[in-house]
């Protein structure tokens, strides 16, 4: 890409997608927070991936496409809340293989990319990038482009969880009570893996703070420089360490967590 026509078509493909994402959105309540949270948290996701990406020195091709993984990458949590009210895939379905079927298809019904992007040349590394961009680790036999565009979507998705955290009720996103919240106490083995500066196994959260410490650790999963910088340039991530408990243990948990944090940042 490179003359003003091509330019000019990515615009306009990037215009169509915002208004039939927000056409595709319309169909659900958006008075119902956690609709809400995905729609906002969505439109940050795909300007994040572009700021990424631009930073990283990717072409304007390549910056299209992480911004529209950034778009599309949690199109299928519409619908699991409607369905069940909740962000758990554990309790209801994998929201990425939800995405990936209402994008590309199956047997049954035809996928939607196409009112997206334009052309099937990128299909593939959007289909990567929104399959495993809430995946615990990348299956290893993915090539190395389908691995960046993958990071680029990771990085933009665990920045903004930060935001997501301070300004939506905690209780709104864990299903959970304000007592229950400030009682509970960081289970040992998250604690662990958040010592062992890595994201926490899904399977090891047992109580609603543990969510809190889990999003904490994603800070360590960041591939890029540029995306630690700006989580910690968004300040966040510093407030969510300041999580209010009612319990002294975990106020010592947290104070830890806080020190650790300071001690280790590498940016």
């Amino acid at each position: 890409m490179g003359n003003d026509m091509e330019k000019e078509q990515m615009t306009t493909i990037r215009q169509q997608a915002k208004r039939r994402f927000a056409d595709y959105t319309a169909h659900y309540d958006m008075a119902q927070p956690k609709i809400a949270l995905k729609a906002v948290h969505t439109y940050h996701v795909a300007e994040l991936c572009e700021r990424i990406a631009r930073d990283i020195g990717l072409n304007e091709e390549d910056i299209l496409v992480a911004w529209m993984c950034g778009l599309l990458h949690d199109i299928g949590r519409f619908e699991q809340i409607r369905r069940f009210n909740t962000f758990s895939d554990a309790d209801s379905i994998d929201h990425a293989l939800l995405s990936i079927q209402i994008l590309f298809g199956d047997e049954e019904q035809a996928g939607r990319i196409r009112e997206f992007m334009p052309e099937d040349d990128y299909d593939e590394l959007i289909d990567t990038a929104i399959r495993y961009h809430s995946a615990y680790r990348l299956p290893e036999n993915i090539s190395e482009r389908q691995k960046m565009f993958c990071d680029i979507l990771r990085d933009a998705d665990k920045i903004d969880i930060f935001r997501v955290n301070l300004e939506t009720p905690m209780e709104d996103i864990y299903n959970t009570t304000t007592e229950e919240l400030r009682n509970a106490t960081v289970t040992p083995e998250v604690l662990q893996a958040f010592y062992e500066h890595h994201a926490v196994l899904r399977s090891l959260k047992k109580t609603p703070v543990d969510h809190v410490v889990g999003h904490i650790s994603l800070f360590y999963e960041l591939v890029y420089p540029i995306s630690k910088r700006i989580a910690l340039e968004q300040g966040y991530l510093g407030r969510l360490t300041e999580f209010v408990s009612d319990n002294p243990d975990t106020q010592q948990v947290f104070a830890q967590i806080r020190n650790e944090l300071r001690t280790g940042q590498d940016v």
